[in-house]
């Protein structure tokens, strides 16, 4: 979402970085730039002044102007003021200290992914093992509480029983005695949408207000929108009274202008933000670890995080073992590409290594895609268990037979088997480094080569 406004910024920085001293004049023509990249990354138009405003007061001290990297100081105060224009220092966490069970009302336009996120919202929390319940207080969007139903099965979550001829507001406070006789200690309302704000809709969404007395009253916008999401975002506020923001589609195309403006237009915290469609792609928000991304400097905590969440220690033993015997073979190939592909895509992951979401630009095509990962896995499974264990026993027509089997061609066989081979040249080098620099360079069992 963020990739015209980084190369922008990066473009500005370099220009500053290569200044030996840095003037006035150097620092009004980087701003001008900075300015225009934020207004075309459609940020809302007040914000931007006032960014800049900010910006200016504090690059214009001697303290940057004397100092013997002044492109550097500019960068940095660049970066503290996005961070703080997105509510960085803030705390954004959800407030769930309250008698069980306590309430989550979801809110937002039609569209936004707002019963997709409450599936998200509910892994989450179970996750950090509370106990909720969802509920579908829909009852206008034609399968909206059968979509909240499905979401529940695939979740292993329990989803209140509602039927699309009651009330909304009857709906919300029968699943609130049923949550508390039944032990749950969390309940998430997934509450209809409109195509625009009316007054039916919110007239509403205040009585259900009133019946649950949510602790949390989440707006979910669609990034996608720009800014209308943060004009109706400001809206439901005024009716409502939000106590947070959840981001949607920040995976996609569009310019990025409502994750940077929501927080200053609104005042209320961005809490978490959505990466994708899988139920797992919903991640607590840290504006710095986002503003990082955007200006090329990575992401290495949330990295970190993904991989302790899909780290399998038994897993890594096992191939710890194997590698001691140079025993390494394609079945642990595969299983070190699942693991990898839990985490996420392969340019979301890069994005957050420093340096390497440019280097990924400069690589176009050079990259695995996801769509090649999944060749190779299929690949894999249309060999024997004997064929996977030595790869030196495919031949020519096992290599045929392979090929059809996985629906690829006989060059996509030789190309994965030719990089198994480089695989395992690296495990051999490795092994002379010893066990501590086995584990450094096999990042414990968590990445393919």
């Amino acid at each position: 979402m963020f990739d015209t406004l980084s190369d922008k910024l990066e473009s500005v920085f370099k220009k500053l970085r290569g200044q030996g001293v840095m003037t006035e004049d150097n620092v009004k023509e980087a701003l001008r730039e900075v300015r225009l990249a934020l207004l075309e990354a459609d940020v809302n138009f007040k914000v931007v002044k006032d960014f800049v405003e900010r910006v200016r007061e504090k690059a214009v001290g001697t303290l940057v102007l004397q100092s013997l990297s002044p492109g550097q100081q500019v960068v940095k105060i660049v970066h503290d003021e996005l961070v703080a224009l997105m509510g960085g220092g803030e705390d954004n966490s959800l407030d769930l200290a309250a008698k069980p069970p306590v309430s989550i009302m979801m809110v937002g336009l039609q569209g936004a992914g707002k019963t997709t996120s409450c599936g998200k919202l509910a892994k989450l929390l179970k996750s950090q093992r509370r106990k909720p319940l969802l509920v579908p207080a829909d009852v206008y969007r034609p399968a909206a509480i059968e979509q909240l139903k499905t979401l529940g099965r695939q979740l292993s979550i329990e989803v209140f029983d509602s039927h699309a001829d009651q009330k909304p507001v009857d709906i919300c406070s029968k699943a609130l005695k049923y949550a508390e006789l039944s032990g749950f200690d969390t309940v998430i309302f997934d509450t209809a949408g409109r195509h625009q704000i009316d007054d039916y809709l919110m007239d509403e969404l205040v009585h259900i207000r009133e019946a649950a007395e949510p602790r949390e009253i989440l707006f979910v916008a669609d990034a996608m929108t720009g800014q209308e999401a943060v004009n109706v975002a400001a809206g439901f506020d005024e009716r409502l009274g939000i106590t947070g923001v959840v981001l949607t589609k920040l995976d996609g195309d569009a310019k990025g202008g409502a994750a940077l403006s929501i927080k200053a237009v609104t005042g209320k915290p961005v809490k978490f933000v959505g990466l994708g469609e899988k139920l797992d792609a919903l991640e607590v928000f840290h504006a710095d670890r986002l503003v990082s991304r955007i200006l090329g400097m990575g992401d290495v905590l949330t990295l970190i995080e993904k991989a302790q969440s899909t780290f399998d220690t038994k897993e890594a033993e096992r191939l710890q073992k194997k590698l001691k015997k140079s025993n390494f073979d394609l079945d642990d190939f595969k299983a070190q590409l699942q693991q990898l592909k839990k985490m996420g895509s392969l340019e979301s992951i890069m994005g957050m290594i420093p340096g390497m979401g440019k280097m990924m630009k400069q690589m176009q095509g050079a990259q695995p895609s996801e769509k090649e990962l999944k060749r190779i896995e299929a690949i894999i499974d249309s060999m024997t268990r004997q064929e996977r264990a030595n790869h030196q026993m495919i031949n020519g027509s096992r290599r045929l037979r392979i090929a059809k089997g996985s629906g690829t061609s006989v060059q996509e066989v030789n190309q994965l088997l030719k990089r198994f081979t480089e695989a395992q040249k690296v495990v051999k080098q490795l092994q002379k480094l010893g066990p501590k620099g086995l584990m450094k360079g096999m990042g414990k069992g968590m990445f393919p080569f």
